[in-house]
């Protein structure tokens, strides 16, 4: 099983992606984006774990070499910047963009708003996790020429079977 692990805002060692966001002004406050730490290391099936688990389209999420800056729900753009991002039209109302940087190690971290950890927080990293492993799994498997099927069991968790020689 991957791990992940949630952390907002209070990890001193990643400034750039835990910085509490500056106030616009007195009265409206920014939220603030969130860092979760995750096993994810293959970008093309964290891009299909994430069509499956949140209904998005190839054409909803960019794919970036360089990481490009994240935008609040008022359209101002943060200093966070991730190499997976869905912007906040395709997120939902009054959400923020959201991301995964792929850090110095390899694994993406997702970057998700407090406001948005709601909709998007440990259920939902639970869920892309297992997606995530699905896709991984049929992305090498499927490239051995071999063929890769899946069944949701009654308890939620999924069974992978993997049919062919080569």
């Amino acid at each position: 099983m991957l791990k992940h692990g949630h952390a907002c805002n209070n990890d001193t060692s990643e400034k750039a992606l835990t910085t509490p966001a500056k106030k616009e002004t007195e009265k409206q406050k920014l939220s603030r984006y969130c860092t979760v730490n995750t096993e994810f290391k293959d970008g093309d099936a964290l891009v299909d774990a994430l069509m499956e688990t949140s209904k998005w389209t190839a054409a909803q999420i960019e794919v970036h070499e360089t990481p490009q800056n994240l935008f609040g729900y008022h359209g101002d753009k943060r200093s966070q910047k991730a190499h997976i991002i869905i912007r906040r039209q395709h997120v939902g109302g009054a959400s923020n963009d959201l991301g995964f940087v792929k850090s110095e190690n390899g694994n993406y971290k997702a970057i998700v708003s407090e406001y948005d950890s709601r909709r998007y927080g440990k259920d939902w990293v639970g869920r892309l996790t297992g997606n995530y492993a699905y896709h991984k799994v049929r992305r090498e498997q499927e490239a051995r020429g071999r063929h890769v099927s899946r069944e949701r069991c009654p308890n939620g968790r999924q069974r992978v079977v993997v049919t062919g020689y080569r």
